[in-house]
């Protein structure tokens, strides 16, 4: 090779060394460019494509409004019928910190309504269970579980992080405290409740200058009224839907939807059967004589804490413990003396569940008829002997229910309205009986 050859090749070396610096010195600033641009982004490049489909749709906003979901919080009261269906859809979202408050645990018999939570998980906290579950549906939001039972003395602090509570409870203690908590805290509540094939659904506080839910309810309803998804039934589908109309109305009150001058109270009712419907109703705003949100309110934060406001107390209790500790026999008694005893002496055992319930499950040889069958009938034994022939004053009558509650308020009215001498309720009803002398019966 020539001088002028090694000199040429040499040079093309050079050159062939030079491109291959620009290239990576241009890959480096792309690096560092896509870095600085990356860094400015409000959200990552994968909760773009996650909520793309959301942000596109005009009444979200866009991304506007998406950072609006992103820097909220929301507080759901209550991980079952209604908080499981509120929950994925909230976190879906992409609310920015989502809080669960509920010191029950997963029972198999939650499970046909509230599909959050599965068969192993069952005996778990439905807010641990609940989380579990947000965290793999998103992990761009932060899940944080109140394991307790809300009280006067915890409401507050939990309260106090959040932007709007979900009231998903079902009791008018619960949702009394709730109100009267975020009336004083200034923050709106959506509220909603579900039993059998209907629901309904509100929001109290709206811009704190809304009805809250005294406002709507001034006084309790009478506690023998009042009837849970575990005594009434609920239909899982039912109770869904109106579980995720409340996010519906949560993602309004986040995006700005609702405002002062077009934000009107209402109640939204849906019913399951015979036809699905949803009606919504007109409602009155703040009542100045409310004790929680009125101009002379008593119910406050210092009362509340205090202990001062006694929910219980307002709400008020059935009291089913209405008879002598000798008119009540416990279950394996029942069973020694007169399932398997030797005497084979006559009884009447009579099953006051409602019908729907007995025909599911029961003791073999009873009589079915309800409590409110036995009040509804005129105060003669032969009217009674209509629905269970052959009984007399003097026959020796035992009375099972579901729990051993309404066992007790028949057997009362057995003595005192039909003059029946000998009668005796089962300790635990039905299900104390299933637990503990044959697990082999269905328990629903």
């Amino acid at each position: 090779m020539t001088e002028s050859e090694r000199s040429n090749a040499h040079l093309l070396e050079e050159i062939e060394r030079l491109r291959t610096e620009n290239s990576k010195l241009r890959d480096e600033l792309d690096a560092e460019r896509c870095s600085s641009n990356m860094d400015k982004l409000p959200m990552s490049l994968d909760e773009f494509k996650r909520y793309g489909r959301q942000m596109i749709v005009d009444e979200t906003e866009g991304l506007k409004g998406q950072l609006k979901l992103k820097n909220s919080s929301v507080l759901v009261v209550g991980a079952g019928g209604l908080g499981c269906p509120s929950l994925p859809y909230l976190a879906g979202a992409g609310i920015g910190k989502i809080g669960i408050v509920d010191n029950d645990i997963v029972d198999t018999s939650n499970l046909h309504r509230q599909v959050l939570h599965d068969s192993t998980k069952v005996g778990m906290f439905k807010c641990e269970s609940a989380k579990q579950v947000l965290n793999k549906l998103n992990p761009h939001v932060s899940v944080t579980t109140y394991p307790v039972r809300l009280s006067n003395a915890n409401a507050f602090d939990i309260f106090e992080d959040y932007d709007v509570i979900l009231d998903c409870t079902d009791t008018p203690m619960a949702r009394y405290l709730i109100s009267d908590v975020a009336v004083n805290l200034g923050k709106p509540v959506v509220s909603a409740s579900a039993l059998r094939t209907e629901g309904q659904l509100s929001i109290f506080n709206f811009a704190n200058s809304g009805p809250c839910y005294r406002c709507f309810y001034p006084t309790p309803p009478a506690p023998t009224s009042v009837s849970s998804c575990q005594e009434g039934g609920v239909l899982g589908p039912c109770v869904g839907l109106v579980g995720v109309a409340m996010v519906v109305e949560t993602l309004k009150l986040l995006l700005g939807v609702y405002t002062i001058e077009n934000f009107k109270p209402f109640l939204l009712q849906y019913s399951g059967f015979p036809d699905q419907t949803l009606r919504k109703f007109k409602m009155r705003g703040r009542r100045e004589d409310c004790p929680a949100s009125g101009s002379n309110k008593t119910v406050t934060r210092k009362a509340i804490e205090s202990g001062e406001i006694d929910y219980h107390s307002f709400c008020g209790s059935r009291n089913y413990n209405v008879l002598k500790e000798d008119d009540r026999i416990t279950v394996k008694k029942f069973e020694e003396e007169y399932r398997n005893s030797s005497n084979n002496k006559p009884y009447f055992l009579l099953d006051v569940r409602p019908s729907l319930h007995y025909s599911i499950s029961h003791l073999p040889d009873t009589h079915n008829i309800t409590v409110n069958e036995l009040r509804d009938l005129q105060p003669e034994l032969e009217e009674l002997q209509t629905k269970i022939p052959h009984i007399s004053k003097d026959s020796e009558v035992l009375v099972i229910c579901r729990y051993g509650n309404d066992s007790q308020l028949a057997t009362q009215l057995l003595k005192d309205k039909f003059k029946l001498k000998d009668v005796r309720d089962i300790k635990g009803g039905f299900f104390k009986y299933i637990d503990e002398i044959n697990p082999s019966l269905p328990k629903y």
